[in-house]
């Protein structure tokens, strides 16, 4: 989902780009194998080190981009927080609301894949198609995932692409550069954004190039797996539209209960929010409608609307850390990889952490190098984030809304609590 509005324009979106691309080579992969397969498992030879080389060129951004967003996410939400009791109580729900979210995911995308069924020959086609590894890395102990949260060696967690440390290192820099003389902060703080953007930069470049690296690993699949692939593919968009489903309907059990909202004057209000959502696909795009919803339809104070509904748009998406579980979740179905309670708890704290930082990013840039660390972080393959990107415009509709729903929910949940906050705070915070 893609955090600003879409400019207006005769050319062809990079999303609808990649699902045409995801599209020919399903249509002449699985007809190429129809009509002769040896010359389909030709082609997809020379195919696949394409496919393989665009892959390694998105993970090779993954660890400084992380690393960078992290940081000034966490800056981002300390001067938030440091604007006023507001700013405080929103950066609180928000972080509750997105660990509860991933939480979620964790628990109910499992019972939701053991529904489907599975084909043991199938999914050994694909993983082999996409030269994927096997097995997932072995589950740690309570001990070890405890001992692990905080890395001895910040370079050598980077190296091998231990997420969960890292990320926790630049949490521990990014508040303690938060406790910096302001100069001196913000000119460490101009560096290290211009790092996240020249990541983002390579990123771009290399989405430019999805079209292509798509329809390479599209085809390998379609080349030796066949028509299977269609029914994997199927399997995923339901999952995500579920799951996105799912969060927004407990939403209004949230607001509900956490902030005093009747479901049905709730669900009226955001109806129009949800519309724009839907159809722009863009939270910036969402934000006039929601405040509007949130004002005159909720009654929801001006000054408190005016600070909370733009926070949510730069850091909260409710949305986010269950995609990174279900997408995780959905890898470890598809290769036959039991996940573990321990790993899952690594995956949601990352999730929850990750999403926090990110916001702003193109779509199909948050969709790679999100989901990767926390593939990566249950010792998944990583392989099938590129075919997954491609069909990942569906279900982004579901999610937008979702995300727009959260951040009204959460502005409720804000109101609820300082309705009856100081003179003081109030001031500090309009």
């Amino acid at each position: 989902m893609t955090a600003s509005a879409p400019a207006k324009s005769s050319k062809v979106s990079a999303p609808v780009k990649v699902l045409i691309a995801l599209v020919l080579a399903a249509i002449v992969g699985l007809a190429l194998t129809a009509y002769d397969q040896a010359l389909a498992l030709k082609i997809a030879d020379v195919l696949r080190p394409i496919g393989r080389l665009w892959l390694n060129a998105l993970q090779m951004t993954v660890v400084p981009l992380v690393t960078a967003l992290v940081i000034v996410g966490v800056n981002t939400a300390s001067n938030a927080a440091a604007s006023g009791r507001t700013a405080r109580n929103a950066i609180i729900v928000f972080l509750v609301l997105l660990v509860g979210s991933a939480a979620f995911s964790a628990v109910i995308t499992p019972l939701l894949l053991d529904l489907l069924p599975r084909d043991a020959d199938n999914i050994q086609a694909f993983r082999d198609a996409l030269r994927s590894p096997a097995t997932a890395a072995t589950p740690p102990s309570a001990a070890q995932w405890i001992s692990s949260l905080i890395p001895s060696n910040a370079l050598a967690a980077a190296a091998s692409s231990a997420m969960l440390p890292l990320v926790a290192f630049a949490m521990f820099f990014g508040f303690a550069l938060s406790r910096q003389e302001r100069d001196r902060r913000e000119r460490i703080l101009d560096i290290i954004r211009i790092i996240a953007d020249t990541m983002i930069t390579i990123v771009r470049w290399v989405l430019w190039a999805a079209p292509v690296g798509v329809f390479a690993l599209v085809f390998v699949v379609c080349a030796e797996v066949g028509m299977s692939i269609l029914g994997v593919l199927g399997y995923y968009i339901v999952l995500m539209c579920v799951i996105y489903i799912l969060i927004t309907l407990l939403l209004y059990v949230v607001a509900r209960f956490a902030a005093g909202e009747p479901f049905g004057r709730f669900a009226r209000a955001l109806v129009p929010v949800q519309v724009i959502a839907g159809s722009t696909q863009s939270s910036l795009a969402s934000l006039p409608a929601m405040i509007d919803s949130a004002r005159n339809r909720l009654g929801y104070p001006p000054a408190l609307t005016s600070l909370v509904l733009p926070m949510a748009v730069s850091l909260f998406r409710i949305t986010s850390p269950a995609q990174y579980i279900a997408v995780a979740s959905f890898i470890a179905w598809l290769y036959g990889i039991d996940v573990h309670a321990s790993q899952y708890a690594v995956a949601v704290l990352l999730a929850a952490a990750i999403s926090m930082g990110s916001t702003g990013l193109p779509g199909q840039a948050n969709f790679m190098t999100n989901n990767m660390p926390i593939t990566q972080s249950l010792g998944l393959p990583v392989e099938p984030l590129g075919v997954l990107l491609a069909v990942d415009t569906i279900p982004d509709v579901f999610c937008t809304i979702g995300n727009a729903t959260g951040g009204v929910t959460a502005t409720g949940i804000v109101a609820r609590h300082t309705v009856n906050q100081p003179e003081q705070d109030q001031s500090s915070d309009s």
